[in-house]
């Protein structure tokens, strides 16, 4: 189906979701991850309403927003090296994928240097995968309130995971219940210094669930743009 096709389709799953919830697709922020899709696409995604994009990849973003025309947010939703945060603070309006307070301080650092304030969300690793990003959720607070109190060029204003890759519904339910629990225990010990406003969580295969379990930020690719051409 074209982009416009899905997006109708899936603007009214969303809805279906988020009205179990005693809300509405209007109170959830779409991101489409345009990781191999062009800017032709990015620009029909925005045309259609979306006005948020995520890219996992620093040089391929830095390309497309060059050549894309029309206003959009631009969010790092993969991993930052620290030699390319200087970049990364340049280019992106948030980064969803901070899990280290090195990562924090080099982004913070970059920031004073540009003089500019970047909204960050925390990831949190609810698969218990060593090797996988994100913070464990036991260490998750103490990082968070650290990161509020000393890097001042960076706003806290939530919290982003990654859900196991499974079919097993209440497996992924849990790493979402997860880290809504925990974004309920952090606002209260840090809303004078960072808020809890975003719960990144889902992607085109668990978004669903995610909504239902209190997301409000998805991150789409496939349910946008189609199957994804790999490269």
């Amino acid at each position: 189906m074209s982009i416009e096709q899905n997006w109708s389709n899936l603007t009214a799953r969303i809805d279906r979701f988020a009205c179990k919830t005693g809300r509405s697709f209007k109170d959830i922020q779409v991101v489409a991850v345009s990781k191999t899709r062009s800017s032709d696409e990015i620009e029909v995604a925005q045309r259609c309403g979306i006005n948020i994009v995520g890219e996992n990849r620093l040089q391929e973003a830095e390309g497309k927003k060059s050549s894309v025309s029309c206003p959009l947010s631009w969010h790092m939703i993969g991993r930052v090296q620290s030699n390319k945060a200087g970049k990364v603070v340049d280019l992106f309006d948030m980064v969803q994928s901070v899990d280290k307070k090195s990562l924090a301080n080099t982004l913070n650092r970059k920031a004073e240097v540009l003089g500019k304030q970047i909204d960050i969300l925390v990831q949190i690793n609810t698969t218990g995968v060593l090797n996988q990003a994100g913070v464990s959720p036991d260490y998750a607070q103490d990082l968070i309130c650290q990161i509020a109190e000393e890097s001042k060029s960076l706003r806290v204003r939530g919290l982003m995971t990654i859900a196991p890759n499974s079919d097993d519904e209440a497996l992924v339910r849990r790493s979402f219940i997860t880290v809504r629990h925990l974004a309920e225990k952090v606002a209260v010990l840090t809303s004078y210094k960072a808020s809890m406003d975003y719960l990144s969580m889902g992607m085109s295969n668990d978004f669903e669930w995610a909504i239902e379990e209190g997301a409000n930020m998805v991150r789409l690719g496939t349910a946008i743009f189609g199957k994804r051409i790999s490269i």
